[in-house]
């Protein structure tokens, strides 16, 4: 299968997710709106799936996933077997105690990372009560990732990307269905995550037993330490999960930042970063899925050239992509939250808040998805280090940025300051990959970045002029604004796309084994 059409699968499963996504947003916006209940929500939710990404689909997959593949090309069967049984052991006995503790310290969890909640006894009680029952998602989650790691290792892309698509399913039914069984309403929300995450890690399980790779879990974890492969993913998760902190921690800051703002700015910011997320996971999740293990392999093999080469092809399908999205949530942020939203207890207020954050957020959209690209070019290579000494000039801007952007800005510089934070660290990232002559760019750049500034302008016109005006998006009906609204999409699409069509570009152009 071509990298083009892996990332096409990739990015096919992920777009139906996110459309899950929308419509799992859409029904808790309209049951729940934004309010206290759901800034409790969101914050128990965020810390577990904030853990995720940090330990397991971060530093976890970072370490584990380059280190797979090598065993994959050059070592047995056999030994690549027992790396599978011996991680897994391991790496599922760390969660399952990392879950249980923080189940036992919800109280502190909430007070630190949303400490205006303290002040509101009704509202912090409730977030941490929904903490408890989330808090075992990290233990499914990881082994999700785990299970993720090999599958793509092996080339089986489809079942990792389509995972999601439960988590989804789960929180729908339970807010269509069952909040009417819970007290309140809300925790049903929290259970919903809990059983997304059994459901998501019976998939990937299943998988795995389809190609004779199914974990065989053991208790001597003494054993399993002492494997040389593991304790080699274990070194290796020290740089990676101080420079995924980095970044989550930064998110978590935000959130402490804006538990002090209106309340409902955490829910403005939360509904922003999903529409951001769609885009940033559709492109950036699937080019750097099955970019990571061809590096991997290229790198193994001593071919340079083609080493740099598929950074090359990344980073040009990431700005033909991403620059067209980052254009149209900047310019149909109001059309886009007020039909996906603004239904029963969202508001006309709640749009215009969340559709500042969401522009502020469309400033750093290629830069979030260029990193995940850029990045792994070092880990490949099985070099940390690099992308950590990044993330943390990243992260100490993002607050010098918060600072100087919470007083006038309010939630939309919070998210203002991670956009800018994630050109930054794209930025310093590519710098990085020159210098140690990792990368160096094919011939054509300026013609390519040329064209893609013509079709860009074209598509911006095409989208203003359709727009209309606020009042359209904030008083008519649903179906007018979804009819609209899907006509400026197809209409901007067609724009950019026609554009770049009449200007040489073809799909078989981006193809690459």
């Amino acid at each position: 299968m071509s990298l083009l059409r892996s990332v096409a699968t990739v990015s096919g499963f992920t777009f139906v997710s996110r459309i899950l996504g929308f419509v799992r947003d859409f029904v808790i916006a309209r049951s729940f709106g934004a309010d206290a209940a759901t800034d409790a929500f969101f914050v128990a939710f965020k810390l577990p799936n904030l853990l995720r990404r940090m330990f397991a689909e971060g530093a976890f997959s970072q370490a584990f996933v380059p280190l797979l593949g090598e065993y994959h090309k050059q070592r047995g069967a056999e030994e690549t077997r027992l790396l599978i049984d011996r991680t897994g052991s391991v790496l599922g006995t760390t969660v399952l105690l990392v879950a249980l503790l923080g189940i036992w310290g919800a109280p502190a969890i909430v007070t630190i990372s949303a400490p205006g909640f303290v002040e509101t006894p009704d509202k912090f009680d409730l977030a941490v009560t929904l903490t408890r029952i989330t808090f075992l998602y990290i233990f499914f989650m990881s082994m999700v990732a785990f299970a993720a790691g090999i599958l793509n290792t092996w080339g089986k892309f489809s079942v990792p990307a389509f995972t999601p698509v439960l988590l989804n399913v789960s929180l729908i039914g339970m807010a269509l269905f069952a909040q009417g069984w819970f007290d309140p309403p809300v925790k049903a929300l929290a259970w919903g995550v809990i059983i997304g995450g059994i459901l998501q890690l019976g998939l990937q399980f299943h998988a795995l037993r389809k190609i004779d790779l199914l974990p065989r879990f053991s208790m001597n974890l003494r054993a399993c330490w002492q494997d040389p492969g593991v304790r080699r993913i274990g070194l290796l998760m020290v740089p990676a999960l101080l420079g995924v902190s980095v970044s989550q921690i930064s998110l978590l800051l935000n959130t402490v930042f804006a538990s002090f703002l209106e309340s409902g700015s955490i829910s403005w910011l939360y509904y922003a970063d999903r529409l951001m997320e769609f885009p940033a996971g559709m492109l950036g999740v699937a080019i750097g899925t099955v970019i990571l293990p061809s590096l991997t392999k290229h790198h193994h093999g001593g071919d340079a050239a083609a080493y740099s080469s598929l950074l090359d092809w990344g980073l040009r399908l990431c700005f033909l992509l991403t620059l067209p999205a980052a254009l149209g949530l900047a310019i149909l942020a109001v059309p886009l939250i007020s039909t996906l939203f603004m239904h029963g207890a969202f508001t006309a207020h709640d749009v215009h808040e969340t559709s500042q954050a969401l522009v502020a957020y469309s400033v750093g959209l290629s830069g979030l998805i260029l990193v995940k690209v850029l990045a792994p070019g070092f880990y490949a290579r099985q070099n940390l280090k690099t992308p950590v000494k990044i993330a943390l000039i990243a992260l100490v801007s993002t607050q010098v940025m918060n600072l100087a952007f919470i007083g006038p800005l309010k939630q939309a510089g919070l998210a203002l300051s991670i956009g800018i934070a994630a050109c930054l660290n794209a930025g310093l990232l590519y710098r990085g990959l020159r210098q140690a002559a990792i990368y160096r760019p094919m011939p054509g750049w300026p013609a390519f970045l040329i064209k893609l500034g013509i079709a860009l302008a074209v598509m911006a016109v095409v989208l203003i002029a359709g727009y209309r005006n606020d009042p359209f998006w904030l008083e008519n009906a649903l179906t007018d604004r979804l009819l609209h609204l899907g006509l400026l999409i197809t209409g901007g699409g067609l724009a950019y796309g026609g554009t770049l069509f009449l200007l040489g570009f073809r799909p078989r152009d981006f193809r690459k084994s």
